[in-house]
């Protein structure tokens, strides 16, 4: 969900997102709650953080607990390392909708605070 938002936001960034145990494909759950803000992530697919240990990144961010913990070192050149801490929604039980509800609270925190690191970091720095 976050590479969705940070796309939405600047079609002109390169953004790439990767878990350290991705699943097989992207959360049916989470592509709805995407397609209610208007973002189609339907066509993306989880890859493995291990193929983008070499690459060179402005920021490498996590956004899971256990990411944090367990997230590999990036050997190649990193300018920044951020944690933005957010629920698994993948975790969340009880019915759909009580599901749905979590997922929906989950995206919109991650559409805030991303929003709110892309005006004052990205943003920022690319009309200086």
């Amino acid at each position: 969900m976050a590479e969705g938002f940070l796309k939405s936001f600047d079609q002109e960034m390169e953004v790439f997102s990767a878990g350290t145990k991705p699943a097989f494909r992207v959360s049916e759950k989470a592509v709805k709650v995407m397609a209610e803000k208007g973002i189609n992530i339907s066509q993306e697919h989880p890859k493995d953080v291990n193929e983008f240990l070499d690459k060179s990144f402005d920021y490498v961010i996590t956004v899971c607990d256990n990411a944090k913990e367990t997230c590999p070192v990036f050997t190649g050149k990193v300018q920044h390392r951020l944690h933005i801490g957010f629920d698994d929604p993948a975790d969340a039980k009880g019915t759909e909708e009580e599901i749905l509800s979590v997922f929906r609270r989950v995206r919109d925190e991650i559409e805030d605070r991303f929003h709110q690191f892309y005006i004052t970091e990205i943003k920022q720095n690319k009309d200086k």
